[in-house]
């Protein structure tokens, strides 16, 4: 497994789901924040229908490194199986994920590519759960609200939902 202090690759599904279940026991431990951020490229398939499988790794790389460098050297970085990404960003409370997810937004707006002579407009949705307030008590429960913080960003596009994993959303 890579060291995620010298390299910023992204982990595997099972890599990344093993990290946040580890890292999400630490910081119950040492009581310290830890959030969770899952992002998704908006029309990725439409996008992919439209200009080719090379248009959509394009982006979709590009949305990658966007990503890397939003982070930080702490921070777990892992693809999941359907093209999503997620984040476990630890010492993060709801305000820093918010903020990290905003300037994730930002950053997906100013990225353009061209296909076909066309110029893609490229917008990410991004859910965000933490663990604050000791209402998750398993990293499952912080997984499942960014999940559902994500539809609801997704359902619009090109935005930031935050959910709290007691059932508490906020914008």
């Amino acid at each position: 497994m890579p060291d995620p202090q010298q390299d910023k690759s992204l982990f595997s599904l099972v890599q990344i789901q093993h990290l946040m279940r580890v890292e999400f026991n630490r910081a119950q431990r040492y009581t310290y924040p830890v959030a969770c951020l899952l992002v998704s490229v908006d029309r990725l398939g439409h996008l992919r229908d439209l200009y080719g499988y090379e248009s959509k790794e394009e982006i979709f790389e590009a949305v990658v490194g966007m990503l890397k460098v939003q982070t930080r050297c702490s921070d777990f970085l892992g693809r999941m199986a359907d093209d999503r990404l997620l984040a476990v960003v630890p010492h993060t409370d709801a305000d820093g994920a918010a903020v990290l997810a905003n300037r994730l937004l930002d950053g997906a707006r100013n990225m353009n590519f061209v296909a076909d002579g066309r110029t893609i407009q490229v917008t990410v949705s991004v859910g965000v759960s933490h663990n604050g307030g000791g209402t998750a008590l398993f990293f499952d429960a912080m997984f499942l609200a960014a999940e559902e913080a994500l539809a609801a960003a997704s359902s619009v596009g090109d935005c930031m939902q935050l959910l709290d994993p007691g059932g508490i959303a906020a914008e």
